[in-house]
């Protein structure tokens, strides 16, 4: 029984690779029931665990009957999410103006990398390029070179997570009103939402935004990454002075002159240097035992790998078995509709009928679209 927040919601999916099956995932999670419009001849996808708790048809949107069955189906959804170029849904025949014409509650939600507009909006690109403009990739990493991130920047936080947002939002509001809107998702924007902070700092003055400036408190001894004797690492944000002095009482170094004024930026390098020193005396399970019960803001760097074994995750529960594979658990938690995964990924076509009559499609409608040849669904009679 699907259970989650948002059970009852119906959203189409046009297939794509990334933030799109990515939001799709976190809806389904939390209970909406997801359609997937698959083409015709696709192959495998690249990251099937996204795909879970889908169901799909395939439709062919070279046909005017393929697009008259998409537009049908939106007439019954609450959302569209699509992730292809600006002006390829309108050359489909499928575009925001004429979807919100036959369903003016329906949400358009569109995921793109540079956005509809701008210079840049027809370009191709990938997360690397998306982060690098908007001045994140830039402050991170070492002095002498930017590093990039996971794609879980880009892809995942400024794409995925601002689409599931955007579309709720929206959602709350066609609700309310009845009227549906085209959203706009581009990752480069959601992106520099996330670095409101940052920019704030830098106009205030507080971060410079480059990788040692004078304002990045990353050079300073209380935060970083520091290398063990066993080649591992531990992590430390100990930037509250409460949090740096318990750090330092641990260590038996509160007295050290190049350690105990904390913010003495002269201080900094040489104070760095002795924390490195330090920690590389010892395993990292020394330090784990000695610093991972108190407020020092400590935590050991640990491997995907690890994760899956570590105590901290499994009290939490945060990894569950998804057809056979490992995977992180939905999240938030909610206390009165918790999500879950509602199914196993789907191959294309497969739940498809049961999904069109649930979506309101009698068997005679369903059949007239497969003898068309316009849609492909499992065996359904």
């Amino acid at each position: 029984m699907t259970t989650g927040p948002l059970r009852g919601l119906k959203i189409l999916e046009i297939a794509g690779l990334g933030p799109g099956p990515y939001a799709a995932m976190l809806l389904s999670d939390c209970g909406a029931d997801i359609l997937r419009v698959d083409r015709p001849g696709a192959g495998p996808s690249p990251h099937p665990v996204l795909e879970r708790g889908r169901r799909s048809v395939v439709i062919d949107l070279k046909s005017q009957a393929g697009v008259n069955a998409v537009i049908g189906l939106s007439a019954r959804a609450d959302a569209l999410i699509e992730g292809f170029r600006p002006g390829v849904m309108e050359r489909l025949g499928l575009g925001p103006e004429i979807l919100l014409e036959r369903n003016p509650r329906l949400v358009y939600a569109r995921i793109t990398g540079w956005g509809q507009t701008g210079s840049s909006a027809h370009i191709a690109g990938h997360d690397p390029n998306y982060i690098a403009m908007t001045g994140a990739v830039h402050a991170m990493g070492p002095p002498d070179s930017p590093v990039l991130p996971l794609n879980i920047v880009g892809d995942y936080g400024g794409g995925g997570m601002f689409l599931a947002f955007g579309l709720m939002s929206a959602l709350w509001h066609a609700r309310a009103t009845g009227e549906g809107q085209v959203i706009d998702v581009a990752i480069v924007d959601g992106v520099l939402s996330m670095m409101t902070a940052l920019y704030g700092s830098l106009a205030a003055g507080a971060f410079s935004g480059e990788r040692t400036g004078a304002g990045a408190y990353a050079a300073g001894p209380f935060n970083g990454v520091y290398m063990c004797a066993d080649g591992k690492a531990i992590t430390l944000c100990a930037f509250e002075p409460p949090f740096y002095r318990a750090l330092l009482e641990a260590l038996g170094m509160a007295d050290d002159p190049d350690l105990k004024q904390q913010f003495d930026r002269a201080r900094w390098p040489a104070g760095k240097a002795k924390l490195k020193a330090q920690f590389a005396r010892e395993p990292q399970s020394y330090w784990i035992a000695l610093l991972g019960d108190i407020d020092a803001c400590f935590a050991p760097v640990i491997s995907m790998r690890e994760a899956l074994d570590h105590p901290y995750h499994v009290e939490r529960a945060n990894f569950v078995e998804v057809a056979g594979t490992t995977v992180p658990a939905p999240a938030p938690r909610f206390s009165k509709t918790p999500a879950g995964a509602q199914g196993p990924p789907v191959e294309p076509g497969q739940g498809g009928a049961a999904a069109l009559r649930d979506w309101g499609l009698a068997d005679e409608e369903i059949g007239a679209l497969v003898e068309s040849r316009a849609i492909s669904i499992e065996p359904w009679k």
